[in-house]
């Protein structure tokens, strides 16, 4: 068995600048997918107010107006740009880890087996699900909220004080153990997908990981997206509902994660566990896109 070797010295300086290009790349997917998120998270816990994605997207802007599209964003602006340096930090240093237990040379290019950025992926995930779970918790009830009179929150401060005063921390982190099992999943086929490629790619051309053209980088980060969202989806919509859904016995729908899936399947049938899904995965391609094209190019940047 080879010895793992200790992180060198400029450990804390590379998981820097890992954190800082994680939130450049957070920033971006924000603004490109807001729209499409909003748009899926409405179809996939009111299915009764729409007939489709056309319908929501027509609704949505009679109703709120185009600014209806980017509600609930300085959540995930702020929240986004935190968990995508979370993913993109944890990942890095599980690369590494796994570089070091390969043997790898310093300063080599890694070639990492697909089981292990598996787990790199899902091991960045995981970690991400501790902010990610409430953010996105804050999000979805923001996001299926109409303006005016009747919406009961004015803001994400709010919204998490209201929550929090009612609830305790239990209630800010309500849907918790299927945003980690969507998390698990979902960050280990999405760093799968692109890190294959891009190691593919480096492979067959001897080009070095800052030499890829800029057009690469988003196709592969699109993949990735795609990757991610068809075998996660499911569980996403799980998760969207126990996280709109209510606190007290009286107004709660669902019990738990089981519960709320065996209720959607008599309900919905097994379509209902993929409402919502075209707003998700055209949202997928520029979303995930814009993430890794900002993340790599500011670790180019910031070397």
């Amino acid at each position: 068995m080879s010895k793992v070797e200790p992180e060198r010295p400029d450990g804390a300086m590379r998981a820097v600048k890992d954190c800082l290009a994680g939130s450049v790349g957070g920033i971006a997917q924000v603004f490109a997918g807001q729209p499409f998120d909003t748009v899926k998270v409405r179809l996939q816990t009111q299915p009764e107010l729409y007939r489709g994605t056309i319908d929501a997207v027509r609704k949505t802007i009679q109703n709120d107006g185009f600014s209806g599209f980017y509600k609930g964003t300085t959540t995930p602006l702020v929240g986004v740009g935190l968990c995508v340096s979370i993913q993109f930090l944890v990942m890095e240093h599980m690369k590494r880890t796994f570089a070091r237990i390969n043997g790898t040379p310093s300063g080599q290019t890694p070639n990492l087996s697909a089981a292990q950025l598996y787990m790199a992926g899902a091991t960045a995930g995981v970690a991400n699900s501790i902010v990610s779970g409430p953010v996105e918790h804050i999000r979805v009830r923001l996001q299926v909220q109409t303006a005016g009179s009747a919406a009961q929150y004015r803001g994400p401060i709010d919204c998490i004080g209201q929550i929090y005063r009612g609830f305790g921390l239990g209630g800010i982190y309500k849907g918790q153990v299927a945003t980690v099992i969507r998390e698990f999943n979902g960050y280990g086929m999405y760093f799968l997908a692109y890190e294959a490629l891009v190691q593919r790619t480096m492979r067959q051309t001897g080009r070095r990981r800052d030499q890829l053209p800029s057009g690469l980088v988003c196709l592969y980060g699109a993949a990735a997206g795609f990757a991610m969202w068809l075998t996660s989806y499911p569980i996403d919509v799980i998760k969207s509902k126990l996280q709109t859904d209510g606190f007290t016995a009286g107004s709660r729908k669902y019990n738990g994660t089981i519960d709320c899936a065996q209720k959607i399947m008599r309900q919905e049938g097994f379509k209902g566990f993929f409402r919502g899904i075209t707003p998700c995965l055209l949202r997928a391609a520029p979303a995930n896109a814009a993430t890794f094209i900002g993340f790599e190019m500011a670790m180019r940047v910031l070397g």
